[in-house]
């Protein structure tokens, strides 16, 4: 195999086809609670009311976050219906956005197809970005057009034409109206990590880049003229500064996170199955670059090392922390570490990729250790094709391990056959039978399959069941206790239900767990009646 060549033809089509089919079936998945199915809550309110200008959640005004990943969730609902397929075509589609322009981005930084093909598979196996395919929330949207963006701007330093540049900010416009000024400091973090190292300041700092910042203005006044419409000059002095200012001090959330290498550690399964590869490669390509006093050297480029330091530097001062956060900056990650195994394949060190291969059979066998486990826990086969469509993978991959083929190619396509293997079962047979445990969409289907008279369903205020809405396809009115009538039904969860007042009857029930927030006394079978909770449906008696 060629030096320049990782991956065979035919190695790339099946990869490609193996993580078509697990973001695929991901669209299948029922809606997870609270964020996703709090999100896609908000996008059908727009849909149902034709009121793209307004956001709510529940009942109340929503000042957080911008309105581009409920736009897109509402048109794709208003094209092909309330349902999670399309609350997910557009999350789908940007991340496949994300894997084209991360694909084209390494090509454009090391001049290797086979490279750029390789990033790509490397971004559509780890592990946030396959959950943000389907656990919705406004990361995919930022994570497809954040790497559009950053590609567009090194294709117009290095070419000087306009479109690329007008594309740049109209992504970085998509980017910024979906998650706010995080997303312009990856970018800008990004193009100047790369400049630094180039030294090409002129060929970006010139009249030209008006363009894009023209473009960029026109591309985020959809997203301000919101703002301002809702909540007037304080909406758009929130979403400027105040969003950003209250993350990096904590203010006004209920979780702060003062642990400085929160980011680091949450790599370690964020980029899975990549994650020890890259940090072996950080820490090798850091002393490169120090210990060359960052002298300019053909084939080399600052950009992906530059941005992973200046973000998580910067990420890692916010008093307000969550996994997703990191998820604009794999597409980055993944074109250097790409990059990394290609230098260590051109260079022949055999004993480096050894010792990474060593470990990783570590982590592959004790994963599949855990999905046994899991089998064990979680009893049920939904769907019996995937499961055998998953037995096949895994055996393929077993299959693989054993293979003579060179290690540093192995290690590639074994690494992204795992990921596939892994997900496919998650996808398929793990999180179907895990969501039965949402008792929101419980009682929706209760409420559908008996035809009772919606518009007479309360919620109490505060104590929201997002996935019920959905699933009902109606925004449930939020209620105070005091307010409610005889024959009124009401969906509430135990907690409240034991401060209820009014005379009651239950007319269903349902188990009830928080599946986002896994715990290993859930995932015990003996001990999982006990983490149980219950939401009812409950009807007001005179």
């Amino acid at each position: 195999m060629a030096q320049d060549t990782l991956l065979s033809n035919r190695q790339l089509i099946f990869l490609y086809i193996g993580f078509a089919i697990v973001y695929i079936s991901g669209l299948f998945i029922p809606l997870m609670q609270n964020d996703s199915a709090q999100h896609a809550t908000m996008a059908m309110r727009m849909a149902l009311n034709n009121d793209f200008l307004n956001i709510y959640k529940g009942d109340n005004p929503y000042l957080d976050k911008p309105h581009m990943h409920f736009w897109l969730a509402a048109v794709s609902m208003k094209l092909f219906g309330i349902n999670p397929v399309a609350y997910r075509i557009p999350a789908l589609l940007c991340l496949a956005l994300g894997a084209f322009s991360t694909k084209k981005l390494a090509e454009l930084l090391y001049g290797n197809k086979n490279l750029g093909h390789t990033a790509a598979l490397m971004f559509l196996s780890a592990q946030t970005v396959i959950l943000s395919a389907h656990d919705v929330r406004t990361d995919a949207v930022l994570t497809g057009f954040v790497i559009f963006a950053i590609w567009q701007f090194v294709k117009f330093i290095k070419t000087q034409k306009l479109v690329f540049v007008v594309l740049a900010g109209l992504g970085t416009a998509v980017a910024f109206s979906s998650k706010g000024l995080m997303t312009l400091v990856i970018i800008s973090f990004s193009v100047f990590a790369y400049l630094l190292y180039s030294r090409e300041w002129t060929r970006f700092f010139n009249f030209k880049i008006i363009a894009g910042a023209v473009s960029f203005a026109v591309g985020v006044s959809p997203m301000l003229y919101a703002y301002h419409h809702q909540f007037g000059v304080d909406g758009i002095k929130f979403i400027l500064l105040g969003q950003s200012v209250a993350r990096m001090t904590g203010d006004g959330f209920a979780a702060t996170n003062s642990d400085y290498l929160f980011f680091f550690h949450t790599l370690l399964w964020a980029f899975l199955p990549f994650s020890l590869l890259f940090y072996v490669g950080v820490f090798d390509r850091t002393k490169f670059f120090i210990t060359s006093k960052f002298k300019k050297k053909i084939g080399a480029e600052f950009l992906t090392l530059g941005a992973f330091w200046m973000v998580m530097v910067v990420f890692s001062f916010s008093k307000f922390k969550l996994p997703h956060y990191l998820n604009g900056l794999i597409p980055v990650l993944a074109i250097f570490t790409a990059a990394y195994l290609f230098h260590l394949y051109r260079n022949r060190e055999n004993k480096k990729i050894k010792i990474l291969w060593i470990i990783q059979l570590v982590v592959i066998f004790t994963s599949i250790i855990g999905l046994g486990l899991l089998i064990n826990s979680f009893t049920g086969i939904p769907y019996i094709g995937m499961y055998m469509l998953t037995a096949v993978v895994f055996a393929l991959l077993l299959y693989r391990i054993f293979g003579t083929e060179n290690l540093f190619s192995k290690y590639a396509y074994v690494s992204a056959l795992f990921a596939i293997a892994v997900n496919l079962f998650l996808n398929t047979q793990f999180y179907p039978v895990l969501t039965q445990y949402q008792g929101s969409i419980k009682l929706a289907e209760y409420v559908n399959s008996h035809r009772l008279a919606k518009q007479n369903i309360y919620m109490l205020t505060n104590d929201e069941a997002w996935a019920f809405d959905f699933y009902t396809k109606q925004n449930t009115p939020r209620i105070e206790q005091v307010d409610l009538k005889p024959g009124n039904l009401v969906v509430v969860y135990d907690g409240a239900l034991k401060d209820f007042k009014r005379p009651y009857e239950i007319v269903s029930s349902a188990d009830n767990f928080r599946i986002t927030k896994l715990s290993l006394k859930f995932l015990d079978p003996a001990r999982r009646p006990g983490q149980l909770s219950k939401i009812y449906l409950i009807k007001i008696k005179g």
